[in-house]
């Protein structure tokens, strides 16, 4: 089984900026596709960004796009999302997840799913 434990939300003000992590449980962390989503309340959890085995590539959801980056440190089992120039609609619940292909990650399709964490943009 593998296990993601997202960290590093928290609560901040407009034009802030965050730098979430996820740590993966799984020696063979290399081998999988990478993704954040995102859950506001009252809304169906959406895809945020993606990034593949090598983090060769990269996609975003156009609402990030520019403000957002993902990234991976392969040696230390982490996929990382710096958010910067947040605004109040990036408010939610965000989540990693892990898939062995990465069409499933832009699919919203993951394997694995972190327990998510909390990110508040105030004005």
């Amino acid at each position: 089984q593998v296990h993601l434990v997202e960290s590093g939300g928290g609560l901040v003000q407009t034009g802030g900026s965050l730098r979430l992590s996820c740590a993966v449980s799984e020696h063979t962390f290399d081998r999988y596709a990478m993704g954040w989503f995102r859950q506001a309340p009252g809304k169906e959890r959406e895809f945020v960004a993606s990034i593949t085995f090598s983090g060769g590539r990269i996609y975003y959801a156009d609402s990030v796009k520019g403000r957002f980056s993902i990234s991976r440190e392969n040696a230390k089992n982490t996929v990382y999302l710096q958010m910067n120039n947040l605004k109040v609609e990036d408010t939610a619940v965000y989540y990693c997840g892990a898939a062995d292909a990465y069409g499933q990650i832009l699919r919203s399709n993951a394997e694995y799913w972190g327990q998510g964490t909390q990110v508040t943009v105030s004005s």
